[in-house]
């Protein structure tokens, strides 16, 4: 006779703490299924396809980026060349920034805070608070780019914009929050020497992983936003299927479903009486989607707030502004910070994220409402 392994409940449990979200949009389907009731064809409209696959698409081209190690050599050969925790800090800052304007900003946490934690082992630094603003720092970077987190890429394709006039739409607060966190570097970190012990050992290069990944991902943008997303993302899988089977089984599929169970789970709720009558009234409150979608992400995570309350908002650039600074805050503000703080593993560390990250809510929830217009 068969016995489960003693290891079983502990590995379903491990699985049920990483895949929360998962199970929790699977919880809610039914009831809300029962109280707004939808014939498969209106389910399936309720998903925005357009965005899965673009997602998709961008989630295998990160990954071959990723593996590649191209990434990982270029941030090793930056922080060499650097003599100070200040210095490292505010490099480390606006690489994970900048790299999350282009693989958006979970996979940049996936390079940098590993990166920051090698050097750790060799280095006296202050791992924590260095993870810390790495986190606040992919969130103001993903907020410049249609790509660079998701809550922008749905924004993106509902908004009939092209790549260029979102990325502009997006800049002057992308670039006000990267300024809030870069004048916080030196309150953060002092200006002490690092010693020079030995080099972090570099991973080996796979140029031809890296070859492929970096002519295919502008290939896949220009096709996303001509509105191909899901040709173009099947194609994506089906090359690298062909190429490099093994990355395929290291992508986070998961999280399709998870952004494809958002889009049911929320489309229904907004499609309550209650709700539906609710958020109309509290989007004529003072400021509107941007502040809504500020407030709400700290309940909820932006990315949600955006699935949220993009159907009641006709102003688009509002809700992307809100949503994009709600990711500050609280730690539920943005899936990424759980990513950061997860990677950690640092103890007190959510206490300490949250003195830094509150403030930098407010300054930048302060200047976006400045900079919006109208």
């Amino acid at each position: 006779m068969m016995h489960p392994s003693p290891a079983a409940p502990g590995r379903f449990l491990q699985w049920l703490r990483a895949e929360w979200l998962l199970v929790l949009l699977l919880i809610l389907l039914p009831p809300l299924l029962w109280l707004v009731p939808q014939e498969g064809a209106q389910l399936a409209a309720l998903i925005d396809w357009k965005t899965i696959g673009a997602l998709a698409g961008l989630m295998v081209l990160s990954r071959g980026l990723e593996l590649s190690g191209a990434i990982d050599r270029a941030g090793r050969s930056l922080l060499a060349r650097l003599g100070n925790e200040r210095r490292l800090a505010l490099a480390l800052v606006l690489f994970a920034a900048l790299l999350a304007a282009v693989v958006t900003n979970d996979v940049a946490l996936f390079v940098t805070v590993p990166l920051t934690l090698s050097l750790a082992r060799i280095l006296p630094l202050r791992t924590g608070r260095l993870v810390i603003f790495q986190a606040l720092a992919v969130n103001a970077g993903s907020t410049l780019s249609p790509v660079g987190n998701p809550q922008n890429l749905f924004l993106w394709q509902i908004s009939g914009l092209g790549f260029g006039e979102f990325l502009m739409t997006m800049l002057p607060l992308g670039l006000a929050m990267l300024a809030v966190l870069i004048l916080l570097v030196p309150l953060g970190f002092a200006p002490h020497r690092l010693p020079s012990r030995r080099d972090v050992p570099t991973p080996p290069l796979q140029r031809g992983l890296m070859i492929l990944s970096l002519a295919a991902y502008p290939l896949f943008l220009a096709l996303v936003n001509a509105g191909h997303a899901l040709p173009a993302a099947m194609a994506v899988i089906a090359l690298y299927a062909i190429a490099f089977r093994g990355l395929l089984r290291g992508i986070d599929w998961p999280l399709l479903l998870v952004f494809v169970l958002m889009f049911l789970d929320l489309g229904l709720l907004g499609r309550l009486p209650v709700i539906a009558d609710l958020v109309p009234r509290a989007l004529h409150l003072p400021g509107g989607a941007y502040t809504l979608g500020a407030l709400l992400s700290q309940g909820m995570s932006n990315v949600p707030a955006a699935i949220f309350l993009a159907p009641f908002s006709p102003d688009l650039q509002a809700l992307a502004w809100g949503v994009s600074v709600g990711g500050f805050g609280l730690a539920i503000g943005s899936l990424a910070n759980l990513i950061a703080l997860r990677l950690a593993r640092v103890p007190g560390l959510w206490r300490e994220f949250h003195l830094w990250s509150l403030p930098v809510f407010a300054l930048s929830l302060a200047a976006g409402a400045l900079l919006l217009p109208g």
